[in-house]
């Protein structure tokens, strides 16, 4: 593959991820940055994501923040290198269990509590609408919290149990 085309599918890849980003919870500038620390040999400076992405200092150091906050990332340094520099967890099932942790955290349990709250009300006079409201709420809890201890099962496992059991089950 010449390196032009490695550049381009690169790049491609990068602003995929981006894409994809927005649909687990975060912007997509971090999920572009997320990217290219994921896929980069070596840790890179604030410098280079900025030249590289071409974003802001302040767009990349926020994002770097709040990348190092969901624990994909880490700071690196080097004796005698004043400038810090940033790599991304390689590990994909590693990954895939910190970003579970965060969306619960952020996403399901704030949903979970609400769902709970909402079904537990008691109305003085019941209509249809309110019972069905209160059933209907109540349901949904049930299930976020079916989903969410499934979720939560499979981010505190080992891959090497995980996976076979869910080739298995979904095959």
């Amino acid at each position: 593959m010449k390196r032009d085309d490695f550049e381009t599918v690169r790049n491609d890849f990068i602003s995929q991820w981006g894409t994809l980003g927005s649909s687990w919870g975060i912007n997509r500038t971090m999920a572009q940055i997320h990217a290219l620390l994921m896929i980069a040999v070596d840790p890179k400076d604030t410098n280079t994501i900025m030249d590289e992405l071409k974003i802001s200092r302040g767009n990349a150091n926020t994002n770097l923040r709040d990348l190092i906050g969901w624990g994909l990332i880490r700071r690196v340094t080097y004796p005698g290198d004043r400038k810090e520099y940033f790599e991304a967890e390689k590990d994909v099932w590693t990954m895939f269990c910190t970003i579970a942790r965060e969306r619960k955290r952020r996403e399901i349990e704030p949903a979970l509590k609400l769902l709970k709250q909402s079904s537990g009300i008691s109305f003085d006079a019941k209509s249809s609408e309110q019972k069905h409201f209160v059933e209907q709420t109540a349901t949904l809890a049930e299930f976020v919290q079916t989903a969410d201890l499934i979720l939560d099962k499979a981010a505190r496992s080992e891959k090497s149990k995980v996976l076979p059991f869910m080739i298995k089950r979904f095959s």
